[in-house]
């Protein structure tokens, strides 16, 4: 019998250089969590086809390739620039430029390249290294890090939580209000080291306390058209009475990889919006886990993936109405080119005692292609009686009487075609309540779709 291959044991070689070296400064609860995340990993392994929640998505050309860990941006050039960072035009074009930005490059921050963010009331948005090196932040972070991410259950939550060391941290206290949003931007170099190309884990944290407001852009982006792997988490924590939304922006390489995990949390009379918008990567694999941990939180969860070539998305998106009188409602849309391939598995868990419940989930896909496939799990788990809770997919091609309609009007079939392509990713976009931020998602969108 010819022996499988460990396909773990690379990383978990990394994880022992990783922790003699640069996370040997960290205090001894991290520490233990990382060792903790690093032996999960090598129990769980790679997933499989085999396994339900992979069935439509195989990570065979991540576990197959060899990525080295990217460390951070080397020492200051001639110029005073550090070497290997790109240059702040090179961000501008990255950015939505909605606000202040904090910038981070194959995973660790770069100050040079973010912009100062003078935030009322004692709020912050930089690096997480820098938090944990602080009192105040590292008694934040050891008391949300990690507790809401299940890395128990996810190989790929687990390898981010072993090497977790930076990512973006943002903490909007009690009572204060931002007025315009943070802008958090992941740009990935694509550089490969002789021994393989790279992966980074960016690791981000978001509270929102007590009757707080904030706004906060998330955007994944390259600037080459290299092979390379983002392994990322995000936790996102809204206090009572807070209202939050995050905008995820990816635009990977059409070469590279990402595997993402976006976990929130919410308290009592707490709102979110949580809108995202996938259009880059050769594979990407996006678990979207929102528990309503408090009565009368709402959550609204808009999704919106565009695609062509040989794109493969995974949306995995998982509601728990933990608490009663909680609204959530899910609207996820994809538009599907040439050999493009979407899936789409949405669960909402409606908990014992979780009475009153409102729920709704919504699924539709356009294929422009006839080589173009969707794949949708809508899901309901429900476990008390008063609830209100509804589901719904569709996919097909573009509406033949639409088409004819624009035509009779004396559009050509590509301009009518381009209308109603158009008007399908728009739906998500006008559930967006930012009005600056959803104007240059508005612009994004049309940029890709012509």
């Amino acid at each position: 019998m010819t022996d499988v291959p460990d396909r773990t044991a690379p990383y978990v070689a990394d994880f022992e250089a990783f922790a003699r070296n640069g996370a040997s400064g960290a205090p001894d609860w991290l520490k233990e969590l990382r060792e903790g995340a690093i032996g999960r990993f090598a129990e769980l392994g790679f997933p499989t086809m085999k396994q339900e929640e992979w069935r439509f998505t195989s990570v065979a050309p991540i576990a197959d390739q060899r990525f080295i860990l990217a460390h951070a941006p080397g020492s200051p050039g001639p110029s005073g620039t550090p070497v290997g960072l790109p240059a702040p035009s090179d961000i501008e074009r990255l950015c939505l430029g909605a606000g202040p930005r904090v910038v981070f490059v194959d995973g660790r921050h770069a100050p040079t390249l973010s912009t100062p963010a003078d935030l009322v009331g004692g709020a912050r948005a930089g690096s997480l290294a820098a938090a944990l090196r602080t009192d105040a932040g590292g008694e934040l972070a050891r008391a949300h890090l990690a507790r809401h991410a299940r890395w128990r259950d996810s190989a790929f939550a687990a390898l981010n939580t072993a090497f977790l060391a930076d990512g973006a941290f943002v903490h909007v206290p009690a009572d204060v209000t931002l007025e315009r949003p943070l802008e958090v931007v992941f740009v990935s170099t694509g550089r490969a080291r002789s021994e393989g190309p790279l992966v980074s884990h960016p690791r981000s944290l978001i509270v929102v306390e007590r009757g707080a407001r904030a706004a906060v852009v998330e955007t994944y982006a390259a600037l080459s058209d290299g092979v390379y792997w983002t392994n990322a988490v995000t936790e996102v924590v809204v206090g009572a009475g807070a209202w939050a939304e995050l905008y995820r922006v990816q635009r990977e390489g059409p070469h590279s990889f990402q595997v993402a995990t976006t976990h929130s949390r919410q308290d009592r009379d707490s709102y979110l919006g949580l809108h995202v918008v996938t259009l880059g990567a050769a594979l990407a694999r996006h678990d979207i886990d929102a528990v309503l941990d408090g009565a009368g939180a709402e959550l609204i969860l808009n999704g919106l993936y565009l695609l062509g070539g040989a794109q493969h998305a995974d949306h995995h998106t998982v509601i728990d109405h933990a608490q009663p009188h909680c609204a959530s409602h899910e609207f996820f849309n994809g538009v599907l080119a040439e050999r493009s391939h979407g899936v789409f598995t949405g669960r909402i868990i409606v908990r014992p005692g979780a009475q009153r419940t409102d729920s709704k989930q919504t699924n539709n896909n356009l294929l422009l292609s006839t080589e173009a496939r969707a794949d949708s799990q809508p899901q309901l788990e429900i476990y008390a009686d008063d609830v209100k809770c509804t589901h719904g997919s569709t996919v097909g091609p573009i509406d033949q009487m639409q088409l004819y309609y624009l035509r009779s009007r004396g559009l050509t079939p590509e301009a009518a075609r381009s209308i109603l392509t158009y008007g399908f990713g728009a739906e998500i976009l006008d559930r967006m309540r930012h009005p600056v931020v959803r104007d240059r998602l508005d612009r994004l969108v049309r940029e890709r779709l012509a």
